[in-house]
């Protein structure tokens, strides 16, 4: 079989493929779009992609007309999205039409049960996300280059970028059971009292006016927590993702010290790249792209575009954060503003970043209102500093007041990770409390996870307009308690390490913590207005206040934990 062989010394295979191409005889190399390790031999790569494409094929397929369709084992209109063997398992995702994404996992006897297969498609799913927010579809790299040269370039320093964040050595490590707790694909929000929030919303619209007739969109982070954003839900999200990976001073901090793959010349190469050499001037390269309105039209002219590396950011002393991405060998030249493509916005943005101590602030100026292309960004940067300097000094300085620390969403005695998939938006307990969690917790949440999981891939199928609410209580080997509970399409999972205690106890202690007004379930505080939220006014729903001097966007989460008659006994 195609997938009988594990590249050596990594243990783990991502590839892309694209089921339109090669489809003649001796042309199968062609859909080929990315493969890691790039030094695997190809007759592997084109195992491996030829079995990924068999079942993709066949799990999509309708089933002979002559079976009843209570006898169907496959469905046309589902994708194949797991496929678990003694070995490995496959994680398929479906980027575009006919464009695929496979992450390859081996097992071994310390891994078997480590990693959850939603959490590995996550992986998938963001890297997908951020590579169109900066270069576009894949699709219409394709359509732009049929012969999927330009794709395959961004492709190749885009994704090896992306897995540098996961190599320990030579190796993938990807998220294991210890970060049962963690949900990818998620925004996590600060909650603020009444008077900041307004101050925030004055800083917004400040900065939403520094083009004059022309608004400019804008995020403000404080640490890693979102503050308020003026932009969609999905745009939000990929543009979090990334200030989180690599924009926020936590992410500035580790560019200087953390170990790099480029530094300590490993195996893991992003490839050829061409560079600026061929003659074309810093402002020609800007003019060129003026004048181009695709999603990708930055990158026409660099090959070389990486955004994901980290030794091409720094802070200035005017406080912008410096972004050479385009990574050229030419001297001397200025480092090229990013354009952004939103795609639920559906425009390109200019990308300036701007930090005041822990506040991170992402301007993005609309691409077809600035005709002089980087001399109207310093134009913008100076109406930023002349006119919102000191709003931003203020809201820095009554968010640090206010400002617990890494433990200020921690509830005593829990250990619990709240979730809504529709809203993308998440709160759990700090990483340094949940890694007083016994290995065993960790195992058993994991395997809930991966169950509720799969539980919820069926009820979908079944039933698509409605959501199920189910909880389930599962005593561990350690007599511990972990909790999963659904409510209205939003979960919640938690861990109980109190020896000796009853179902009883932990369905009280599930209600107790639902019902505590400073942690209902996302209580995510903002400020709005008749003409503005900080958080989309599609994004959340309204609820009253709970508390004396705060406005409350949230879902409260009601009820109790009760044992599910399918999971009583403890994994094995």
């Amino acid at each position: 079989m195609g997938l009988s062989a594990a590249a050596a010394g990594d243990g783990a295979q991502l590839c892309v493929f694209d089921l339109r191409r090669g489809q003649q005889e001796g042309q199968e190399l062609d859909k080929i779009l990315f493969f890691h390790p790039a030094d695997c031999p190809i007759l592997l790569q084109l195992s491996v992609i030829g079995l990924c494409e068999g079942i993709v094929t066949f799990t999509r397929s309708p089933s002979p007309p002559s079976l009843a369709d209570a006898n169907r084992i496959f469905s046309p209109e589902e994708d194949c999205e797991v496929i678990e063997s003694e070995k490995r398992s496959q994680v398929f995702y479906q980027a575009e039409p006919d464009i695929w994404m496979v992450l390859v996992v081996e097992k071994t006897k310390e891994n078997e049960s480590t990693w959850r297969c939603g959490a590995l498609q996550g992986i998938l799913k963001e890297a997908h996300s951020l590579f169109t927010m900066f270069h576009g579809p894949i699709r219409t790299l394709l359509d732009r280059q049929p012969s999927a040269e330009l794709a395959r370039g961004h492709l190749r320093t885009f994704l090896t970028d992306y897995l540098s964040d996961f190599h320990v050595g030579k190796k993938l490590q990807f998220p294991t059971y210890r970060d049962s707790l963690k949900e990818r694909g998620t925004i996590q929000m600060l909650t603020v009292p009444r008077e900041v929030a307004l101050e925030v919303q004055s800083l917004t619209t400040v900065l939403g006016s520094c083009l004059g007739n022309v608004t400019c969109q804008s995020l403000v982070l404080f640490e890693d927590l979102l503050v308020s954003t003026t932009l969609p839900p999905d745009d939000t999200l990929n543009l979090y993702t990334y200030a989180v990976l690599r924009l926020t001073p936590r992410a500035l901090s580790s560019n200087a010290s953390t170990w790099s793959y480029l530094r300590k010349g490993t195996s893991v190469s992003a490839g050829p790249t061409s560079s600026s050499s061929d003659g074309i001037t810093a402002g020609e390269r800007y003019h060129s792209r003026s004048r181009d309105t695709s999603p990708d039209g930055q990158n026409q002219m660099h090959h070389n575009f990486r955004p994901l590396l980290r030794e091409k950011l720094s802070k200035g002393k005017d406080g912008f954060v410096a972004a050479d991405f385009a990574a050229t060998e030419v001297r001397g030249t200025v480092p090229l503003t990013p354009i952004l493509w939103f795609q639920q916005a559906e425009e390109r943005m200019y990308l300036c970043i701007y930090q005041h101590k822990s506040l991170t602030i992402l301007l993005l100026i609309p691409a077809s209102s600035l005709i002089n292309g980087e001399e109207g960004i310093a134009h913008v940067k100076k109406q930023v500093l002349e006119n919102a300097s000191q709003k931003i000094v203020t809201v820095e300085q009554k968010l640090t007041r206010g400002w617990g620390g890494e433990n200020a969403y921690h509830v005593s005695g829990y250990r619990y990770l709240l979730v809504d998939p529709d809203r993308r938006v998440s709160r759990a307990s700090p990483p340094g409390k949940v890694t007083t969690l016994a290995k065993d917790s960790l195992l058993a949440l994991n395997r809930l996870r991966q169950e509720v999981d799969l539980e919820k891939s069926r009820y979908r199928r079944s039933d698509p307009c409605h959501d199920k609410d189910f909880e389930v209580c599962i005593r561990t080997k350690n007599n511990a308690w972990v909790i999963a509970k659904m409510t209205r399409g939003r979960e919640l999972y938690m861990a109980l390490e109190k020896g000796g205690e009853t179902l009883l106890y932990a369905s009280t202690a599930v209600e107790k913590f639902s019902n505590r007004p400073k942690n209902s379930f996302f209580d995510y505080i903002v400020t709005f207005t008749d003409k503005q939220f900080l958080v989309p006014r599609r994004a959340f729903t309204h609820m009253p206040n709970t508390e004396p001097g705060l406005t409350n966007l949230c879902i409260p989460l009601a009820g109790t934990v009760r044992e599910h008659s399918l999971r009583t006994e403890a994994p094995a």
